[in-house]
């Protein structure tokens, strides 16, 4: 045999995991932290006055992260906001179209930013389908009821 031929070795089989298969089915316990994130807190532990003294220091200083840092603790930007806003009653898919124009004009009035709009269509179409489903529904039974007398 030459060097330049290669044997070709027939794998042993592996004893790795399967595909999907973990070793530990279960997963982490509920509530356990990283080694570091544990390491980390041990560190800081009984410090976190004193940090924040010096945060509150560096902000007042004129450092601007330290200063965005506080300001963000202080005020946080907020996720999302109650909608106050007079919308005509919805029972049947056909109210639909005085319920949404109702919130386009409060859009243009400025009482609705745009996203939230949206966020209220999404409400709106779900309630929609709701009712849809529900009339929907009542026909059937009509049907089955007169066409089972």
């Amino acid at each position: 045999m030459s060097d330049k031929t290669q044997v070709k070795q027939k794998r042993l089989p592996s004893t790795a995991w399967k595909k999907g298969q973990t070793g530990n089915p279960a997963g982490c316990p509920t509530g356990s932290r990283h080694k570091v994130t544990l390491a980390v807190q041990e560190l800081l532990d009984g410090e976190a006055e004193a940090l924040t003294r010096k945060c509150i220091e560096e902000a007042k200083g004129g450092n601007l992260v330290a200063l965005k840092l506080c300001l963000e603790r202080l005020c946080p930007v907020p996720k999302d906001r109650p909608v106050r806003i007079e919308l005509p009653p919805m029972s049947s898919p056909a109210d639909l179209p005085a319920v949404t124009g109702a919130v386009l004009e409060a859009v243009a009035r400025g009482d609705l930013t745009p996203s939230e709009a949206q966020a209220l269509g999404g409400l709106i179409e779900a309630h929609r389908r709701g009712v849809e489903t529900a009339e929907l529904e009542q026909r059937i039974a009509k049907l089955e009821q007169t066409k089972g007398a």
